[in-house]
């Protein structure tokens, strides 16, 4: 280049990929975790009317949407910092609390957004694998804990394999790390866990200050296409956090669709449970088959399929299903409807 260079970093971080889209042929689409069902009339309905107040700018801060979290979490507003999806706000939270040359704790395979917003802050990422099923190694994460650690990642259930953290090993996790490291606890899945063991984030935030939890309207709400998420975190946490925040960083639609998907949570919530008896089904089906399908309780199934990941997802594009493929180690298939969800049990049984 002859013009101004980009930081180094840039040109290294590996780029997200998204889940694939359909191309003009019809296909089922389960390569992005996306909500099956659209949003409710009402949430769309709301949705048109505000259309008519976007030449205005929206509510700085998302405060009705804050108030109506807070509320519902038991929390005072103080509690509660929104962003244009759980994965902004979790940049802000290492710009906040991260220099250059910090390290940050996660597991890995784990979300691949961690290792792009670590590294475009100047931080250093110390991924720790996950075990054979597919679960955080939290001893081994805690033990990676060094002097230069500011953040530690905990996604539970964990993107994209499936596990839920337990509530008994977490508790031991917190324990070991240092209180002046951040653990932040992305709970983008939690309304689709079933686990009786399964870690709440909530259970822990009150007690501990160094605790963070994300929460998401795209996956159990419906609201991908609008980028609403949020982050819990005691009052002097979330005010660094909110500071670091992008003005005007949720859109004026996004946060009348939020806060009209919260007022018919009920029937949302419904739909949840539709989706869950589907992963059930298919879980059943895969492992019927002869699959290691690691325990999941997210809206997705995670097949590991090594060296064939690739070939066996563009065998599916052609026959209609989109998944995703993580080259080498597995694919990772979103739940859909009854009918896409047929498709993807038959072709699975094929590539046995």
């Amino acid at each position: 280049m002859t013009g101004p260079a980009p930081r180094r970093v840039v040109g290294e971080i590996p780029a997200y990929v998204p889940g694939a889209r359909p191309s003009s042929a019809p296909a089922h689409k389960l390569s992005s975790n996306e909500n099956p069902y659209p949003p409710l009339d009402g949430v769309r309905e709301a949705v048109a009317r505000a259309a008519a107040d976007v030449n205005r700018y929206p509510d700085m801060f998302a405060a009705p949407v804050v108030e109506a979290v807070a509320a519902r979490h038991g929390l005072t507003p103080a509690w509660v910092v929104a962003g244009c999806g759980s994965v902004a706000v979790l940049g802000h939270v290492l710009e906040a609390f991260c220099d250059a040359g910090d390290e940050v704790v996660h597991a890995w395979r784990s979300f691949e957004a961690y290792p792009i917003a670590i590294a475009l802050q100047g931080a250093v990422g110390v991924p720790v694998p996950v075990d054979d099923a597919g679960r955080h190694d939290l001893p081994a994460m805690a033990a990676a804990v060094g002097p230069r650690t500011r953040v530690v990642l905990v996604c539970t259930p964990n993107n994209p394999t499936g596990p839920a953290v337990h509530a008994g090993e977490l508790e031991r996790f917190l324990d070991a790390v240092p209180r002046d490291v951040l653990v932040v606890l992305d709970e983008a899945y939690v309304e689709f866990v079933r686990d009786p063991d399964a870690a709440r984030g909530l259970d822990v935030l009150r007690e501990r200050e160094n605790v963070v939890v994300l929460r998401t309207f795209s996956k159990a709400y419906g609201l991908a296409g609008l980028r609403v998420g949020y982050a819990l975190a005691h009052p002097d946490v979330a005010a660094a956090v909110r500071t670091a925040a992008t003005p005007f960083g949720v859109n004026h639609l996004a946060q009348v669709a939020a806060l009209a998907s919260l007022e018919a949570e009920e029937a949302l919530l419904a739909r949840v449970e539709a989706v869950v008896g589907e992963r059930r089904r298919v879980l059943d089906g895969l492992r019927a088959q002869g699959w290691p399908v690691p325990d999941t309780e997210a809206n997705f199934v995670w097949l590991p399929t090594g060296r064939r990941t690739v070939d066996l997802a563009a065998d599916a594009a052609a026959h209609g299903v989109l998944v995703r493929p993580f080259a080498g180690e597995g694919i990772r298939v979103s739940i859909g409807s009854p009918e896409a969800n047929d498709r993807v049990l038959e072709l699975a049984a094929t590539w046995r």
